[in-house]
C-alpha cells in the first residue's frame, strides 16, 4: 500500500467516523451546500420565476378589482387559470419588488422543500438507525436537484405548498381535529388534490361496509377482540373526507363573497377551457392527454383520452381505496402505496399536468427505496435508481419543444418516448402498486381478531401517523 492510499484511507475513515458521530450536522452541511448551489445554480440560469410574476398579477388584479380571467400577464401573454381563491392568497405579493419577490419564492419552496421531505419519511418510515433531522436534510438536499423540483422553482410555482397541505393531511394521526383542512385548501388552490377527497371518502364508506359485516360474524362472539372496532375509527376516513369538503366549500363561498363575478365565470367557463393552461401536446405536459395527442399528432385526442382516463382513474383509485384498507403486515407501507397511488393517479388523468407537478417523485423514489432495501433484490434496486435517475435526467426536454410552432405535433417515435417518461413511470408505478395491493387482499380479510392496539392503530386513515416515526 502507498504511502498517498494510506492517506486517502485515512481521511475516508475520518470523514466516516465525522458522520456517524454527528449525522445531523454533517446533513445539516449538505443540506446548506446543495441549496447553496442550487440557489446560484438558478440564479446563473436567469430563471424567469414567471409563475410567481402571474401570481403577483393576479394579485394586482384583485387589489384593483379589475377581471381576473381576462387578466394577461409577462411578455409571455400568460392567463390566470386556478380558482379566485388563489388569487386572493397571492395579494400579499403585491407589495414586493421584483428582485424582492423572487428572492423570496426560492426561499420558501426551499423551505417548503424540507417540509416534503419531512412529511415524505412520516409517510414511509424510517429506519432506528438514522436520526430524524439528519434523513430529512439529507432528503431534501437530494430531491431539491430532481426535474420537477428545479422547475417548480424555475417558474416559482405552488407545487410544494400543495404537495405538503395534502401530505400534512394524511399523516395526521387518527381523530386530529385538523385532518382534512390542508386537503380542502389545496383543493380550493388547485382543484387536483380534490381527488384525495374522493379517494378518503370511498375508503371511508368501504370500511363502514365491511364494519357491518364483520358485526354480523362477531355476533355471538365473547371475548377480546371479538367484536368489530370503535366507531371513532372507522368513520374516520369519512371524517377527514368531510372536514376537507367543508374546507374546499368555505374557500369557494369565501370566494363569492370576495370576487363575485370571477368565481362565477370560473365555475362556469374557466373551470371547462382545458386548453386554457397551455397546448396539450406541449413536452412539458407529462400525463395521458399529453402523451396521446404527440402520438396521435392531434392537439385533442377526444375519446382516445376518455377512455385511456377513465381506465387509469377507476384502476388507479380502486388499487389506492385498497391498500388503504389493507392491513401493514400483508402489505407493508401500505398507507405510503394508498396515498402515492392516488396522487400518481391525478396527475394521469388530469387535462393538464406539466412536469413541474410531479413533485410527487420525491416521496415516490423514497417508497421505492425503502422497498428496495427491505426486498434485497436486483430487480427492485434498478427500478429505484432507474426511476430516480429519470426524474433527474431533465429527459423531457430533449426533444425539440416550441409553443408558437407546435413542433410536438409532429413528433418521431424517439421524441414521443422521450416525452412521455413521466407517464410511463406512472403506469408501471400504478401496476406494481395493483399487483401488490392484489396480492395482499386476495388473502381472507380479519383485521380485528385479536388484535391489541397496534392493529387497531393501522386501521385508521392516518398514513403512517400512528407508527412510530423511527421504526426499525
Amino acid at each position: 500500500m502507498t504511502a498517498t492510499q494510506t492517506i486517502n484511507d485515512s481521511r475516508i475513515h475520518r470523514a466516516r467516523a465525522l458522520v456517524l458521530r454527528r449525522p445531523v450536522l454533517c446533513a445539516a452541511v449538505f443540506c446548506l451546500l446543495s441549496f447553496t448551489g442550487f440557489w446560484i445554480a438558478q440564479r446563473a440560469a436567469q430563471v424567469s420565476m414567471v409563475d410567481l410574476l402571474v401570481y403577483r398579477a393576479e394579485g394586482w388584479t384583485v387589489r384593483n378589482a379589475m377581471d381576473l380571467y381576462d387578466m394577461r400577464a409577462t411578455e409571455h401573454n400568460l392567463p390566470n387559470t386556478y380558482p379566485p381563491f388563489a388569487a386572493l392568497l397571492f395579494t400579499p405579493l403585491t407589495v414586493m419588488s421584483t428582485g424582492v419577490l423572487r428572492t423570496f419564492g426560492t426561499a420558501v419552496n426551499l423551505g417548503l422543500m424540507v417540509a416534503v421531505a419531512h412529511l415524505s419519511l412520516r409517510l414511509v418510515g424510517l429506519p432506528a438507525r438514522v436520526p430524524r433531522p439528519a434523513a430529512v436534510l439529507a432528503l431534501a438536499a437530494v430531491g431539491v436537484w430532481c426535474e420537477p423540483v428545479w422547475t417548480t422553482l424555475r417558474y416559482g410555482q405552488i407545487n410544494l405548498l400543495v404537495t405538503a397541505l395534502v401530505l400534512g393531511d394524511l399523516t395526521r394521526r387518527s381523530g386530529h381535529r385538523w385532518a382534512g383542512v390542508g386537503t380542502g385548501i389545496a383543493t380550493g388552490i388547485k382543484l387536483t388534490p380534490g381527488l384525495f377527497v374522493v379517494f378518503l371518502g370511498l375508503a371511508g364508506l368501504f370500511l363502514g361496509l365491511r364494519r357491518l359485516r364483520a358485526a354480523r360474524t362477531a355476533r355471538g362472539r365473547t371475548g377480546p377482540g371479538s367484536g368489530p372496532p370503535p366507531r371513532r375509527l372507522l368513520n374516520d376516513h369519512l371524517r377527514r373526507a368531510a372536514v376537507a369538503t367543508a374546507a374546499f366549500v368555505l374557500t369557494v363561498a369565501f370566494s363569492a363573497l370576495a370576487l363575485p363575478h370571477d368565481s362565477r365565470r370560473f365555475w362556469t367557463e374557466v373551470v371547462f377551457a382545458t386548453d386554457r393552461p397551455g397546448d396539450v401536446e406541449g413536452a412539458g405536459n407529462q400525463n395521458l392527454k399529453g402523451a396521446l395527442a404527440r402520438v396521435l399528432h392531434t392537439p385533442d385526442p377526444g375519446l382516445w383520452w376518455l377512455a385511456a382516463a377513465a381506465l387509469v382513474g377507476c384502476v388507479g383509485l380502486a388499487t389506492a381505496v385498497a391498500a388503504q384498507l389493507t392491513d401493514e403486515s400483508r402489505l407493508p407501507n401500505a398507507r405510503a402505496w394508498a396515498a402515492l397511488t392516488c396522487a400518481v393517479t391525478a396527475l394521469m388523468v388530469s387535462p393538464v399536468s406539466w412536469s413541474h407537478h410531479w413533485v410527487w417523485a420525491v416521496p415516490m423514489v423514497l417508497l421505492l427505496a425503502v422497498e428496495a432495501v427491505r426486498r434485497r433484490t436486483a430487480g427492485w434496486t434498478a427500478w429505484t435508481v432507474v426511476t430516480g435517475l429519470l426524474f433527474c435526467s431533465f429527459m423531457v426536454w430533449y426533444a425539440p419543444h416550441s409553443r408558437p410552432a407546435r413542433v410536438e405535433l409532429h413528433q418521431n417515435p424517439a421524441q414521443m418516448l422521450l416525452t412521455a417518461v413521466y407517464p410511463l413511470i406512472g403506469l408501471a408505478f400504478l401496476g406494481v402498486a395493483g399487483y401488490l395491493t392484489v396480492r395482499a387482499v386476495r388473502r381472507p380479510w380479519r383485521p380485528w381478531e385479536g388484535i391489541g392496539t397496534l392493529g387497531r392503530q393501522r386501521t385508521t386513515a392516518g398514513a403512517g401517523a400512528e407508527r412510530t416515526y423511527a421504526r426499525g
